[in-house]
C-alpha cells in the first residue's frame, strides 16, 4: 500500500533496525520499545489488521507466527515473552498494517489491560 508506514519499511524506503526477513515476513525493532526486547513482525503483504486476516494465505499467517518463535528463540527469551496484535482504534492500533509485537526481556505484568 502506497502510504503505509510498514510497507515503506518492508520496501526499504524507510530505514529500520531489521531483526529478521524471509520471503513473506519482515521484523524490526520498535522505535518506542515497551520492554527491553520489543520487535514488530509484519507480513510483507499489506493487510490492515487481524480483522482482515482472511486476505492472507494460511501459509503467510503461519510464516508470521514461525518468525515470532524463531526471533524469540534467537533472542534467548527462554523465560517467556508476550505476543500482541492490536486491532483497530479501540485497541490503539497506530499503524494499519497487521503486525505482531514481541515483548520480552523482563517479567510482564499479570494483567493484559
Amino acid at each position: 500500500m502506497e502510504n503505509c508506514l510498514f510497507c515503506k519499511i518492508v520496501n526499504g524506503d524507510i530505514p529500520s533496525d531489521k531483526v529478521y526477513e524471509d520471503d513473506r515476513v519482515f521484523a524490526f525493532r520498535d522505535i518506542n520499545p515497551q520492554a527491553p526486547f520489543h520487535v514488530l513482525v509484519v507480513p510483507k503483504k499489506h493487510v490492515a489488521s487481524v480483522a482482515e486476516i482472511d486476505k492472507l494465505e494460511d501459509s503467510e499467517v503461519a510464516a508470521c507466527l514461525r518468525a515470532v518463535a524463531k526471533i524469540a528463540a534467537d533472542a534467548s527469551l527462554s523465560g517467556g515473552f508476550r505476543v500482541i496484535s492490536n486491532c483497530g482504534p479501540d485497541a490503539c492500533q497506530s499503524v494499519p498494517h497487521l503486525h505482531f509485537h514481541i515483548l520480552g526481556g523482563r517479567q510482564m505484568a499479570d494483567k493484559m489491560a
